[in-house]
C-alpha cells in the first residue's frame, strides 16, 4: 500500500510540474546570449533570428507582451489548471488523514479531473486559434516544447484524477 501511495503522490507531483513548466516558463537567454526555447510557438524566418512565443511574451532580440482575447483565455485556463492541480494535491493529503477506512477520494478526483479539463480547453483553444495570436508574417511556424508539455499534462492529470476516483483508503 505504501508503494502505491508513493506512486500516486509522485504521479500527481509530475502532473503539477508539467503544468507549472507549460504555463509559466518564459523564453530566456542563456550565458552565450542565445535564446533558450520553451515556447508554445516558434518561427524560423530565413535571414533573421528565430522568434519564440509563449503565453506571455514574443521574443527575438527583444521581448514584448502578447495580447489577444483568445490567448487570455488560454492563460486563464492554464493558470486555473495549475491551481486546481495544487489544490487537489493538498485535498488528497488532507483526505488521507481525515477519511474513514474504505471511503473513496471523490473530492480529490473531481478537482483533478477539472484541472485536466482546463488543460484540454487551454490547449484546444491554442490549437484552434494559434493563427490569430500572431501577425501574418509569423503564422508559418511550429509548436514549441511548452505546448507539447501542455498536451502531455492533459492525459497525466486525467489518469491521476481517475486513479483518485477508484482509490479507496486502506489501513
Amino acid at each position: 500500500m505504501l508503494i502505491i501511495l508513493a506512486f500516486i503522490i509522485l504521479f500527481h507531483l509530475a502532473a503539477a510540474i508539467l503544468l507549472f513548466v507549460a504555463t509559466i516558463h518564459n523564453v530566456s537567454i542563456n550565458q552565450e546570449g542565445a535564446y533558450k526555447c520553451m515556447a508554445w510557438w516558434s518561427v524560423s524566418v530565413p535571414g533573421r533570428d528565430t522568434i519564440y512565443t509563449d503565453l506571455w511574451y514574443s521574443c527575438n532580440a527583444t521581448c514584448f507582451p502578447v495580447e489577444n482575447t483568445y490567448l487570455q483565455a488560454v492563460q486563464a485556463t492554464m493558470i486555473l489548471a495549475t491551481i486546481l492541480c495544487c489544490v487537489s494535491f493538498f485535498v488528497f493529503i488532507l483526505q488521507l488523514f481525515r477519511l474513514q477506512q474504505g471511503e473513496r477520494f471523490i473530492f480529490t478526483a473531481i478537482i483533478q479531473l477539472l484541472a485536466s479539463l482546463c488543460v484540454m480547453v487551454a490547449a484546444s483553444i491554442y490549437t484552434a486559434q494559434n493563427k490569430s495570436f500572431h501577425v501574418p508574417s509569423l503564422q508559418e511556424g511550429s509548436y514549441g516544447s511548452s505546448y507539447i508539455l501542455a498536451w502531455i499534462s492533459f492525459p497525466v492529470t486525467l489518469v491521476s484524477g481517475l486513479m483518485y476516483l477508484v482509490l479507496r483508503k486502506r489501513k
